[in-house]
């Protein structure tokens, strides 16, 4: 899919956004205002060569030579629709320079930790009494209180001490990660709500605000189901690897030539599930007949489901299963799911223009918003470091001459 028209509005168009975070929580909110046609200005600390990811190999985006750029596949992930600019906040004229971008700024977004730019008198406090009607919002590991509040924050970290781990990978495994940085992605979205309901509030009534959001609190948020079914009765959720707590069969099974999923959601979709694959008497089974009693008798039930399916190929579960409309699916790698005809009829794959690398052009994952009126637009590939410095900086107010 090639990039959308430049001209399309956006529904974001006019908002200006100052973007002091890095890694992958705050730009990934970032990414979504651009994506939505908001100006994004990346700030970008030139003693470190910019943005952490940028050294995250080992894919990167090659230069017509064949060299590896600062582009790489991790940053790119999080960038696009951005500009970048180079500055060193611990300096006077760095931090003069994201005054007077924070002066025009509707949002300003960082993820330093607690109160690391009061120094620098660039913290919430000190520019959200210099324009009352910013919304700021800051990103940390633990939030701005809370006795964990200078621990650091990574993803990692996050999805260790919030929970999730706990819940994921085989029973009789190590708790397990969630294979990207999950708990950074959710924040960032979370992020992206709380900037754009405090703007509509700011469009209101005048009044910006501060926003605290931590990485652990996002993930703890969306424990959903397992967080309920644990403050609901006292017990604490078992790792269950890829089954249900809730439903069964909700599962990955193993065919002859591989493995498939499985979910059957209602009672009529099991009597029907157990019918098409030789197993009848089980639908009518005493033990099984409602989900309750299917979770009661999990331990009965499944090792004969899987005794079962384990006799026939994944095509041919999958054709039982969706003839008989039982919820069933296969297990994609990424090459699989990305080539995938519905990633291609629904534009999951987007190629943004850049004349600086190899192809011509970046291949990125596509924004899923699907606007009737604002569409998404992917306007500016993801940006060199500081390519933008000249141009931001030419259109600040110029300096007076010091005595």
């Amino acid at each position: 899919m090639a990039a959308s028209d430049t001209q399309t509005p956006g529904a974001l168009d006019g908002v200006y956004v100052l973007d002091l975070s890095r890694i992958l929580a705050g730009p990934t909110a970032t990414q979504m205002l651009g994506d939505l046609g908001a100006t994004v200005i990346k700030v970008e600390n030139p003693k470190t060569g910019g943005d952490d990811t940028r050294g995250w190999g080992p894919n990167y985006a090659r230069d017509h030579d064949g060299q590896p750029t600062d582009l790489s596949a991790y940053f790119m992930s999080a960038n696009r629709n951005k500009q970048s600019i180079a500055v060193d906040l611990s300096t006077d004229e760095g931090q003069d320079i994201i005054r007077q971008l924070a002066a025009r700024a509707d949002i300003v977004i960082e993820n330093y930790k607690p109160d690391g730019l009061v120094k620098y008198g660039l913290d919430h406090a000190t520019l959200c009494k210099a324009h009352p009607g910013l919304v700021y919002c800051s990103i940390s590991g633990f939030g701005q209180v809370g006795p964990n509040r200078d621990q650091p924050g990574y993803d990692l970290m996050a999805q260790g001490y919030g929970g999730i781990m706990s819940l994921t990978g085989d029973p009789d495994g190590a708790p397990t990660k969630v294979g990207v940085g999950i708990a950074d992605v959710m924040c960032g979205m979370y992020a992206t709500i709380g900037i754009l309901a405090a703007l509509r509030h700011r469009d209101q009534t005048g009044q910006g605000q501060h926003i605290d959001l931590s990485l652990v609190d996002a993930q703890m948020a969306w424990l959903i189901n397992e967080g309920c079914n644990f403050l609901t009765s006292g017990q604490v959720p078992e790792r269950r690897g890829n089954a249900h707590p809730n439903i069964v069969p909700y599962d990955a099974f193993a065919g002859s030539d591989g493995h498939v999923l499985v979910a059957v959601g209602n009672d009529a979709q099991f009597v029907r599930f157990c019918d098409v694959i030789g197993a009848s008497e089980l639908g009518t089974d005493p033990r099984f007949v409602t989900n309750q009693l299917r979770i009661e008798n999990r331990d009965a039930l499944i090792p004969d489901l899987r005794a079962r399916l384990a006799r026939l190929t994944k095509d041919d579960i999958l054709s039982r299963l969706r003839g008989a409309k039982v919820p069933c699916g296969p297990i994609h790698d990424v090459a699989e799911a990305l080539g995938s005809d519905q990633a291609q009829a629904r534009g999951t794959v987007v190629e943004v223009a850049r004349d600086d690398v190899a192809d011509g052009h970046v291949r990125l994952l596509a924004n899923p918003l699907k606007f009737s009126a604002t569409p998404v637009r992917y306007n500016r590939p993801p940006p060199r470091f500081g390519q933008d410095t000249e141009a931001v900086l030419a259109t600040l107010a110029p300096q007076k001459p010091q005595d």
